[in-house]
């Protein structure tokens, strides 16, 4: 879902000499990280209705069953991007205090490459496997 919605925004190109993370590029990534804030609002809205408009009660337990199911499982998808909404709002802060684009970890450049595929990305790509290793050691 994320990467699917990801690709439908303009990509940023960096001029040879580009300071990192500048005006231009700050600009770049909060109005992307807006405009998917507004699609998944748009899509939470949407269900919401949905859900609403065909709140049926079937008579034949299969169907109502069904139907739960179908709920249950767009309830969880939107709850995941409630909870994506919320990491936006965290990372439009970010940019508004000035920290975005570096890792919280270590304090180098995530890269412009990282951030335009995650544009939530907080940690550096080695930071960000050195923990996964880690919570999969723990989860051992």
């Amino acid at each position: 879902m994320v990467d699917q919605t990801l690709k439908q925004f303009a990509q940023y190109v960096p001029k040879k000499g580009e300071e990192y993370m500048n005006d231009l590029q700050q600009a770049h990534f909060r109005k992307l990280l807006n405009d998917w804030k507004g699609e998944l609002s748009h899509e939470i809205d949407r269900t919401v209705h949905t859900m609403q408009d065909e709140a049926t009660i079937f008579a034949d337990p299969n169907d109502r069953a069904s139907q739960e199911s179908d709920m249950a499982l767009e309830l969880r998808n939107r709850d995941r991007e409630r909870k994506l909404i919320k990491k936006i709002d965290e990372t439009l802060g970010k940019i508004e205090a000035g920290d975005y684009g570096y890792c919280e970890s270590c304090g180098i450049e995530i890269g412009l490459q990282r951030l335009q595929a995650r544009p939530t990305a907080s940690k550096c790509i080695d930071c960000k496997t050195l923990e996964e290793l880690r919570e999969r050691q723990v989860a051992k």
